[in-house]
């Protein structure tokens, strides 16, 4: 019951009351960009949602307009090149992720869920399809993410989407999102560029 309906009312709920009280903050960091680099505030990425669908995930614009777009940043060569001096703030504090509260209202997304791959992620969703993690809806944050978020390979992510499904409850998310809030502070599994 909790996974048909009432995750998807709590999403649209908390995530429209939050995005109203977090609108001056989303102003202020919106002019710091403009002001300190040509291009658009958001960076729109094409990314995989529930059951393959595409759909645009929406950021706020940490790099510059010339950096690649459809590489994951944690495999850039040399990422630090890339980005805005806001940028790498955003980044570190995970600021840069608050636009997605659109795409969980749009019901592209969830509050917590597999985190959404690249449509050019190939290897990640051929895993995601043959453990039938594609059911669900991608995440701002989900059990991947807090257990090692870009350090962790391919199977090691599937192997948490496969266990957040088959454990998907209000306190599993509830859990995941407090864990989150402690990784968040303390930047901890962000890595820039491939090592």
């Amino acid at each position: 019951m909790y996974a048909v309906l009432f995750k998807r009312l709590l999403d649209f709920v908390c995530c429209f009351i939050i995005l109203i009280l977090l609108s001056p903050f989303f102003l202020v960091i919106a002019i710091v960009i403009k002001i300190e680099s040509k291009g658009p505030v958001y960076f729109k990425q094409r990314r995989i949602g529930r059951r393959n669908a595409h759909f645009d995930i929406i950021k706020f614009r940490t790099m510059r307009t010339d950096a690649p777009s459809d590489t994951p940043t944690h495999l850039f060569k040399d990422a630090e090149q890339y980005l805005t001096k806001s940028g790498r703030f955003l980044r570190r504090t995970s600021l840069d992720e608050l636009p997605q509260l659109i795409n969980i209202i749009k019901g592209d997304m969830s509050v917590v869920g597999p985190r959404p791959a690249l449509w050019n992620q190939y290897d990640l969703i051929a895993a995601r399809d043959r453990a039938n993690v594609g059911r669900l809806y991608p995440g701002l944050t989900g059990l991947a993410q807090v257990n090692g978020r870009d350090e962790l390979p391919i199977p090691v992510k599937v192997k948490f989407d496969i266990e957040y499904a088959e454990k998907l409850s209000f306190a599993l998310d509830v859990k995941i999102l407090f864990m989150t809030v402690k990784k968040v502070f303390t930047s901890d599994g962000i890595r820039e560029g491939a090592e």
